[in-house]
């Protein structure tokens, strides 16, 4: 087909669309001012080359995108494959057409060490541009299906690069869109190319079974059809076959064949308003069996991309099951057409999302967020690839606003989404009006309350599970920022550590530690320590930069013996240990400060205990050490905890953990239960590096109104019982009656 041929369908569907007769007159000049350009090039297929820049342009006008937008359909190639200057790209069409191909413009006079950095760049810019105008996707996209249908003429290297690229960043990109159409075709197409065996086998597979499935279809669409008909409602029903990569995942996460697949093809109903949705929902379950856990009400909880519908699945005719989709006209197009169906376009070109839908597209606007936290290209991308378009968890403030975060965030993930202040003060969370540890993973549903404390900082073991990229951008920079010394102290100890104090030494003095840190991109040892104290970089990778240390050979017995004590002992913490294994007593946890004693044991080292601990009753004296706690003992967390008695009142434990915080000490664990109707019991972890530390816990929480003790739990018995009383409506035992065991 000629190219002439080919613009004029286009203009046959803008007539349909009945477009202003100005509009169509003006696409048609940049269809004529765009082949005179490209007169004379060929893609690789040997086709004219216009013929790409047309297909692009019938794509967007399928969307029914404005007029400015084709247009620079026709020209996004221009800038980079003429010597066309921006100036009469603006002369000629306005400044919005060429804000929108600059927009889609890749990164022709700038130099890159690699490919890769090059394509991450051009990702990021055009990510970023999309932030400010959401057309420039529209563009991209439609780009990058025609190349995808046209595939087949590259080479098969690069073929496959294309396809991945497609389905990392593109196909992603049109479902966070909501157009359902060209998400499908753009992961059809890149399976073809990544895994042509499987492509093929799917669609051989799907064409062998067609017959049948359509028989059974139509029988059960004829079913619901004369339901239908006979309660007075309207509606078109079509079936729906899946698309190929969609039943590859299928096989692939559930681990089954094609033929165990049931819902290979889906009945669609289409109805005119929500409340006929759920009459027809009513309908069909009284008809068919559902099937319990497969029902999704998507139109009372939309998904992040407006897509809304109901989804159900039933057993049909000869016990098979089937799914169905219930949805109303308008909510079909946004499930076709996506973003392209809510944004209206001002004279002027700018785009503005219709109020009741602008809080959908917040994502947007986190990417320049993203961008902010972030130096490097290709870690902005892998950070939009995992915060934007990983599978989803929606959760809930207080007040009802829903917050989107990739699958297993936590607290602290929404914490920082919420804002960035709020993530550098939080000190604990309520999931569904109860406390929780930090690290708990979220899922869908979870209304959270993040509580937070004006003297609270972010801690650096939160790198160890936070998910978002942007959390964790967040808190590197807090710690790069405000903790410079302390991060130097951190990093220079954990590398020494590492090495062996003799090791570290002989390397400071001969400059391979500097040597080591201007290979990692650091200006001096300094930084290298500082970037280790706040998680930019790691030990592993730190080790595997520095050459290997000569090891001197040990020359008699008594150096190899003085040399195997100093490598199996650990810092001396405890006066009196020094070159002997040892570790601290469960029963009592010790904590640096209070008075101990070592307890020899036949397997384990020595055992050290509080000098209090009622388990040093059974023990014989010869088997005792004395010990001590050093004046200067390392940085280390210990585990003190606590049991709070209480007035029974709305607030108490938040009172609490905000007390806590302001102290500086993090909260492992809290459980909190119902002793009688104003009597409560809270039971608390706190993670400390001394005795005085603790001191001022304690002393802090006893300045709270309505509470009446504060005691350490310090033996066995005492441990044992703190998973007692999780139920508030526990009953005491009565007399003479053993307590029941709890797990």
């Amino acid at each position: 087909m000629s190219y002439l041929m080919l613009f004029n369908e286009l203009k046959e569907m803008l007539v349909s669309q009945k477009r202003e007769i100005e509009d169509i007159e003006k696409i048609e000049h940049a269809y004529l001012f765009a082949s005179r350009l490209h007169e004379g090039q060929y893609r690789i297929s040997e086709e004219p080359y216009i013929i790409h820049p047309i297909e692009v342009a019938k794509i967007l006008v399928e969307l029914r995108l404005d007029t400015n937008t084709i247009i620079a359909a026709f020209l996004h190639d221009i800038l980079e494959d003429t010597d066309t200057l921006p100036e009469e790209i603006e002369t000629q069409f306005g400044s919005d057409v060429l804000k929108l191909v600059n927009g889609v413009t890749k990164l022709g006079k700038y130099q890159f060490k690699s490919k890769e950095e090059r394509q991450a760049e051009n990702f990021r810019r055009m990510f970023i541009a999309m932030a400010e105008d959401v057309r420039i996707i529209f563009l991209k996209l439609a780009d990058r299906l025609h190349n995808m249908r046209t595939l087949n003429y590259m080479a098969a290297n690069k073929q496959k690069r294309i396809a991945q690229e497609t389905l990392d960043i593109f196909a992603p990109l049109a479902n966070r869109l909501g157009i359902g159409k060209m998400k499908a075709e753009l992961e059809d197409l890149s399976l073809r190319y990544i895994n042509p065996e499987k492509y093929y086998e799917i669609a051989k597979l799907v064409a062998q079974t067609k017959h049948d499935r359509d028989k059974v279809v139509s029988s059960l669409i004829e079913t619901i059809s004369n339901s239908l008909k006979e309660n007075g409602i309207q509606a078109t029903i079509y079936g729906r076959a899946k698309h190929y990569y969609s039943i590859y995942n299928k096989i692939k996460r559930q681990n089954v064949s094609f033929d165990d697949l049931y819902d290979i093809t889906a009945i669609r109903v289409i109805v005119d308003d929500i409340r006929t949705c759920y009459n027809v929902l009513g309908i069909i379950h009284a008809q068919f069996k559902p099937i319990p856990g497969r029902f999704k009400d998507y139109i009372a909880m939309p998904k992040g991309n407006l897509y809304r519908s109901l989804h159900t699945s039933v057993i049909g005719s000869k016990n098979k099951p089937f799914e169905i989709q219930i949805r109303t006209k308008e909510m079909h197009e946004i499930a076709e057409y996506g973003v392209a169906a809510h944004w209206r376009y001002k004279e002027s070109g700018s785009v503005k999302a219709e109020d009741k839908n602008d809080i959908q597209f917040n994502w947007m606007r986190k990417l320049v967020e993203i961008d902010k936290d972030t130096t490097d290209a290709k870690e902005f991308v892998e950070s939009v690839k995992l915060d934007l378009f990983s599978d989803q968890v929606f959760a809930f403030t207080p007040a009802g606003d829903v917050v989107d975060l990739p699958a297993n965030s936590t607290p602290v993930d929404f914490a920082y989404r919420i804002h960035t202040e709020v993530g550098h003060r939080t000190v604990g969370a309520l999931i569904n009006g109860r406390i929780v540890p930090l690290d708990t993973k979220l899922k869908n549903g979870d209304i959270v309350e993040i509580l937070t404390s004006k003297q609270f900082m972010p801690k650096i073991d939160w790198l160890n599970f936070v998910v978002t990229k942007s959390a964790v951008s967040k808190i590197r920079l807090w710690f790069k920022k405000y903790k410079r010394e302390d991060n130097i102290e951190i990093g220079k100890s954990a590398l020494e550590i590492n090495l062996t104090k003799a090791v570290f030494d002989e390397y400071f003095k001969t400059g391979e530690i500097d040597r080591c840190a201007k290979e990692m991109n650091y200006k001096c040892a300094d930084d290298l320590f500082a970037a280790l104290g706040y998680g930019e970089t790691t030990i592993h990778k730190v080790l595997n930069k520095l050459k290997k240390p000569e090891v001197k050979p040990v020359e008699n017995i008594e150096e190899r013996e003085s040399y195997r004590s100093k490598k199996s002992s650990k810092k001396n913490d405890i006066l009196g240990l020094e070159g002997m294994l040892w570790s601290l007593a469960k029963c009592c946890s010790p904590i640096p400060g209070e008075p101990i004693v070592g307890v020899v044991t036949k397997t384990k080292g020595v055992t050290v205990h509080r000098l209090d601990c009622k388990c040093l009753f059974d023990v014989i004296p010869e088997r005792m050490m004395d010990i001590k706690w050093a004046d200067n003992v390392s940085q280390g967390i210990y585990i003190a905890h606590l049991r709070i008695e209480s007035q029974d009142r709305v607030g108490m434990l938040k009172d609490i953990l905000i007390k806590i915080a302001d102290t500086n000490t993090n909260i492992s664990y809290a459980n909190s239960y119902q002793k009688n109707k104003k009597f409560g019991i809270i039971d608390i972890g706190v993670e400390l590096s001394d005795i005085e530390t603790l001191k001022r816990v304690i002393l802090s929480i006893q300045t709270i109104p309505d509470v009446y003790s504060v005691r350490r739990l310090q033996q066995k018995n005492d441990l044992n019982s703190l998973n007692k009383g999780k139920n508030k409506n526990q009953k005491k035992p009565k007399a003479n009656k053993p307590t029941p065991k709890q797990n």
